[in-house]
């Protein structure tokens, strides 16, 4: 039976975490991920887990010890934001290129400068090509949800591929939510025993991680770390459903909130959904067929599914809470009409760049781009299609 608590994304993240109970947790305190450490070490201490937790000197130590974690056969987790995972960068992409299961949990916080301790999305979507699978959460359930699936999606055969589980920084790490937990047993079942095939510690087969790759063999491990990140939407979809048989809580690579008829939509990540469908629950009482798409998966990028979702929409708008600084839009956005690019149908589509550095996205904000939508509606085209939203202009 499901238990009912009350906390904060940080505090349920860090539970998750002491029910998985992971062998090695290497992690160096920045905001606002520092709770998620914090309160795991009082596990540690508490002796309610068997974890080894190492405390390092920065985050690029954190993940270097957590690639050398992963490459002995353990079961290993971390956590950070924004500078952080900046400082992590190059070893980002040594734990995707030597294909080490783990997961990171990315509490999202604007990267600097100027210094910026609220949340945008521009530390972990800067990361989204590193080769890392990039699941993103609504709420304090999702945080929680996401980390324990997360384990089980990192450690499919065919994928081998480490996992960052983000969610926004402040408005869902700190803020206290209701919550139903999992039982202790039912977790550690779920994410059953880790069993590495291939590391560093096998007696029996030798191997070696990480070795020099000239151009006789480098491009081969990258088109096979593609190949894993192909292999994990099918995954994550099996991992989800699942969980969604132990749970009730059903995840997909993303949700449609009344998609069925709607003629304009909006797609987003992240805890702007929470906002943007309480805006479309008034449209949709005043008669407008109106909806949203809320991204969860956002590598592997779920293409061929969103234009299919997005087919018979009239207009989309694409909220980012990051700039892409190319001068043709921010990530989602180009990821979006890349998918429209192929789709059968191809609505007009536009970009808003909002939230920056924590700035409130409010009701009427969302109000004004499904406002936007019916004059882009009504015209057949898009005069601008890259826009800030809320930002105030000099």
């Amino acid at each position: 039976m499901a238990i009912r608590d009350k906390l904060s994304g940080n505090e349920a993240v860090a539970i998750a975490m002491r029910q998985i109970n992971p062998d090695v947790v290497a992690a160096f305190p920045i905001t606002p991920s520092t709770e998620v450490p914090q309160y795991f070490s009082a596990f540690v201490a508490n002796g309610q887990v068997d974890t080894e937790f190492v405390p390092v000197e920065s985050e690029h130590s954190a993940m270097s010890a957590c690639i050398g974690a992963g490459t002995a056969g353990a079961r290993t987790m971390t956590a950070t934001s924004a500078n952080g995972l900046a400082l992590m960068w190059e070893m980002l992409y040594i734990a995707a290129s030597c294909k080490l299961p783990m997961v990171l949990s990315v509490v999202n916080r604007a990267l600097s400068g100027p210094i910026n301790i609220h949340n945008d999305h521009s530390d972990s979507m800067g990361a989204r090509d590193s080769g890392w699978i990039q699941i993103y959460g609504e709420n304090n359930q999702e945080a929680y949800d996401n980390c324990i699936m997360a384990v089980r999606i990192s450690e499919v055969e065919d994928v081998q591929l480490p996992v960052m589980n983000c969610y926004d920084g402040f408005i869902t790490s700190h803020a206290v939510e209701n919550i139903e937990l999992l039982e202790d047993e039912k977790v550690k079942d779920f994410v059953g025993k880790f069993e590495p095939k291939n590391y560093l510690l096998n007696k029996d087969e030798a191997i070696a991680v990480g070795p020099l790759a000239i151009t006789t063999h480098y491009f081969e491990h990258k088109r096979q770390q593609a190949e894993s990140m192909r292999n994990a939407k099918k995954a994550i979809l099996e991992v989800s459903a699942d969980f969604a048989k132990l749970t009730g809580r059903e995840y997909g690579l993303f949700e449609e909130y009344k998609m069925e008829d709607a003629e304009r939509a909006i797609v987003v990540i992240g805890s702007t959904a929470g906002t943007a469908k309480f805006v479309v629950d008034g449209l949709r009482a005043k008669g407008e067929k109106v909806g949203l798409i809320k991204i969860r998966v956002f590598r592997p990028f779920p293409s061929e599914e969103l234009a299919k979702a997005l087919a018979g929409v009239k207009a989309v708008a694409v909220l980012d809470k990051c700039d892409g600084f190319n001068a043709k839009g921010a990530p989602l956005f180009t990821e979006t009409v890349s998918a429209l690019y192929y789709g059968e149908a191809k609505p007009l589509a536009v970009n808003y760049i909002y939230g920056l550095g924590g700035r409130d996205v409010k009701t009427n904000d969302i109000d004004k781009v499904y406002a936007d939508l019916t004059e882009i509606v009504n015209a057949n085209k898009v005069d601008d299609p890259y826009r800030y939203l809320g930002v105030v202009e000099a």
